[in-house]
């Protein structure tokens, strides 16, 4: 049992990660540049991040919770 938690944990790490890492490098190809006011380069990095981590969450939490409901649909047919 415990084996399961911890191979769960470390499934749930890595696809936080990876997600992550996809949407920081899709954010790349925003120009939020234009958006920001000038000489506010640390806050704009802190925005890509903040949104890296909204947007990594929300998706990585939906492919989390698509595999547990893909664990749990067998039992629907026991």
């Amino acid at each position: 049992m415990d084996v399961t938690f911890g191979q769960q944990a470390l499934i749930s790490m890595l696809i936080h990660l990876v997600v992550f890492a996809v949407t920081f490098w899709a954010l790349q190809s925003i120009q939020l540049d234009k958006l920001l006011k000038k000489n506010r380069v640390a806050q704009g990095r802190l925005l890509y991040i903040l949104l890296t981590i909204a947007i990594g969450s929300a998706v990585s939490r939906f492919l989390l919770d698509y595999y547990l409901w893909t664990q749990q649909l067998p039992t629907l047919f026991e």
